[in-house]
């Protein structure tokens, strides 16, 4: 549940987090007004709950309440990741000496938070690894301690963040892990965290990401968000939704299509097991099979996807019905690339039947055979 950008920054403030002067405009003129009261230069940002702003023109500066005006005149209204745009927040530009990037997050490697910090900001988090790793640093937090100041100013001390700077920057990050707590947070992000010319150091971006499950625990931020905020995850996983699928999207390459929860992740498991890496969480048992031509819509209209894995195991659910509306599906949108069967269960020999006759295809007798061959078939597929 991705919070807008102001709305993050109010969390932050409320931590005693130093936010630019601003305020959120919806029109031309409220936005002149608005900068005529902060005065100087201006920034005037998309509100959406989407990254990636600045390089999808997003992002807009002003020397000028008519300057603000024009600029508040082009974003209002376009669309951006998908999104309209309602609010633009207008801010004060500040003289910056230092970027700096800060984020408290879900980590599945240690289960629990992780404090992500670098000494380069402004940019992605995976192009300051890729052009500076040795300027990112990473501390796991103990949920029972939480993360101390004192402990935020060790980690600072093996950076090469200049001294002068550290305290200010360990009771930032502090701020930042207890609002990740307060708010059920999964991700808090600030990029850049920049230290002004003047020494303060202000939150210039804020990203804040909050745990769905939670939502009841927080009525007065749930009363604040707008119906596009509360449409959860991509444009693929809203189609789902729509169809009454349970689809999540991964960011791998080969398309799986199982029934049953515990039978898809299996699936997913053993992709991961054979240096794989899946596409997709999709199971389609019990009346899901009836869906099945959406449904494998769904899985190749995701340009990523390179190989096609599909695992049916049957136990009160027949497989020859389930194979039956997959091979349709099949028929229908003839996908252009390579898919591998294997099917076990209760009517099994009129679904590999069925597989071999209508598509020609042989269903591999073992998962761990079908799954190789998928991964094999993802990592030579050419992408077109």
């Amino acid at each position: 549940m991705k919070l807008l950008e102001y709305q993050g920054k109010r969390l932050l403030a409320d931590a005693d987090v130093r936010i630019p002067q601003g305020t959120v405009v919806d029109s031309p003129e409220s936005a002149m007004r608005a900068a005529t009261a902060i005065g100087g230069r201006v920034v005037l940002k998309a509100q959406v709950p989407t990254g990636k702003r600045g390089k999808s023109g997003g992002v807009l500066f002003a020397d000028s309440p008519a300057q603000a005006a024009d600029a508040a005149r082009q974003l209002l209204g376009t669309e951006l990741g998908g999104y309209r745009v309602q609010e633009v927040l207008l801010e004060q530009c500040v003289d910056i000496e230092q970027e700096l990037y800060a984020a408290i997050l879900n980590d599945a490697q240690s289960k629990g938070p992780l404090l992500l910090f670098a000494t380069a900001g402004g940019m992605d988090i995976e192009e300051i690894n890729a052009e500076s790793p040795d300027r990112v640093h990473r501390l796991p937090i103990d949920i029972l301690w939480g993360l101390a100041e004192d402990v935020a100013a060790d980690m600072l001390a093996g950076t090469d963040l200049p001294e002068k700077s550290r305290r200010a920057v360990a009771r930032t990050l502090a701020a930042l892990y207890q609002t990740y707590r307060s708010a059920d947070a999964d991700l808090v992000e600030v990029n850049p965290l920049a230290v002004t010319t003047s020494g303060e150091l202000v939150a210039l971006d804020s990203k804040v990401s909050l745990d769905p499950g939670a939502l009841t625990r927080h009525s007065s931020l749930v009363a604040d968000l707008r119906a596009d905020q509360l449409e959860v995850g991509t444009e693929l996983e809203r189609r789902g939704r729509e169809l009454g699928l349970q689809f999540i999207e991964l960011d791998g390459d080969i398309g799986i299509l199982a029934n049953g929860a515990g039978l898809t992740m299996t699936s997913l498991d053993v992709v991961n097991h054979y240096g794989g890496k899946p596409a997709n969480f999709l199971e389609i048992g019990g009346d899901a099979y009836t869906k099945a031509t959406p449904a494998l819509k769904l899985v190749l209209d995701n340009p990523r996807v390179r190989s096609l894995l599909i695992n049916f195991c049957g136990a009160f659910a027949r497989t020859d019905v389930m194979a039956e509306g997959v091979v349709a599906a099949i028929e229908e949108l003839r996908p252009e690339i390579p898919y591998f069967f294997t099917i076990h269960g209760t009517g099994e020999q009129e679904a590999i039947r069925l597989v071999q006759e209508r598509l020609g295809v042989q269903p591999y007798e073992l998962m761990d055979d079908a799954v190789k061959a998928a991964v094999a078939a993802a990592a030579t597929t050419v992408e077109v």
